[in-house]
């Protein structure tokens, strides 16, 4: 196969990927019916990281791929460098393809004297030279507005519910959000699953102490019913392991969780395990160590909708269109 796709005129589609999640990159260029662009990458003794194309990008429409997932800061800056050199070889339009927006939790101020990190994120990528961002569920969606140049946000939630509706009996179903503010997010997953109720989960979270909160008690008709619970990340797994205890403790019949970016940072694989849920559902936007899968996960690929997208931009047709008018 070539590394490029040829388009109308003098366009061409070229895919690189930096060393975060490999796997990913190759199912999307796979998915592309291409090869990824030749790249070396590598680290300096001092931890500086080096890159270089292995074929020309003059003229292409470029798009580099690289999750944000743990050491999250070394990923970041060999995406940044990626840019730079795709901007110096003249590449036609630098897409950055961020399936997990690293910093993307820090979208505003909750107490003075703090950074809105994910702003600084956008800056970044468009200092570096990056016309475009593609990210799949942003924490938040205003995230959209801290870069200057257009930002497709997919979404996770098509292959999310096609997966779990053969997993329910939808006619016994309540969708649960982990917190009041993701409400939203849950009315949209109940009319997937066939306009069953909603509930919530009412907890307090201390903002002096990260991936700290407390689950109170469930709002909503969960007795008998089996529950979805459902976010957009996982991370050390507190809140959800917490969330799905009191379901369980309401009278759920069972609770499957559904997220989109499986984080699980230590220890998250033994709550998740040990908390209740029937089965933990996740994409694969960012890599899932082996010491990290437990019998209960699920990981769906994540790499057709991210191949789509990038075809839908490369063709100047509608990312929109795959979500039915409603990204």
């Amino acid at each position: 196969m070539s590394s490029t796709i040829a388009g109308t005129g003098d366009k061409s589609l070229v895919l690189a990927s930096g060393r975060a999640h490999p796997e990913l990159a190759k199912d999307v260029a796979r998915e592309l019916g291409i090869d990824l662009l030749p790249t070396t990458a590598y680290d300096f003794a001092n931890g500086e990281i080096y890159v270089r194309f292995g074929e020309s990008v003059r003229g292409a429409d470029i798009f580099l791929l690289q999750s944000h997932t743990a050491p999250i800061n070394q990923w970041i800056m060999e995406q940044l460098l990626m840019v730079d050199a795709a901007k110096r070889a003249s590449a036609k339009t630098i897409t950055v393809v961020q399936p997990f927006y690293g910093y993307g939790r820090q979208d505003k101020k909750h107490r003075g004297r703090e950074p809105i990190s994910a702003r600084l994120m956008a800056d970044l990528f468009r200092t570096a030279g990056a016309d475009r961002l593609m990210s799949v569920d942003l924490h938040a969606a205003q995230t959209q507005g801290f870069f200057d140049g257009p930002v497709d946000h997919l979404w996770a939630m098509p292959i999310l519910t096609d997966y779990v509706r053969t997993r329910v009996d939808t006619t016994n179903v309540t969708v649960v959000s982990p917190d009041a503010g993701r409400i939203r997010v849950a009315e949209q997953w109940a009319a997937k699953l066939g306009g069953g109720p909603l509930a919530f989960v009412h907890k307090t979270r201390d903002i002096t102490r990260p991936n700290q909160s407390v689950a109170n008690r469930v709002v909503g008709d969960v007795e008998g019913r089996d529950c979805v619970l459902v976010d957009d990340l996982i991370d050390t797994g507190g809140t959800i392991a917490e969330a799905v205890k009191v379901c369980l403790a309401a009278g759920a019949k069972s609770v499957i969780v559904a997220a989109t970016h499986g984080v699980l940072s230590d220890p998250a694989a033994q709550r998740l395990s040990e908390c209740g849920a029937s089965e933990v559902v996740v994409t694969d936007t960012l890599p899932i160590a082996a010491d990290k899968h437990f019998p209960q996960l699920t990981v769906l690929s994540i790499a057709p909708l991210l191949a789509r997208a990038i075809r839908e931009v490369f063709d100047d047709g509608s990312v929109t269109s795959l979500f039915d008018g409603n990204s």
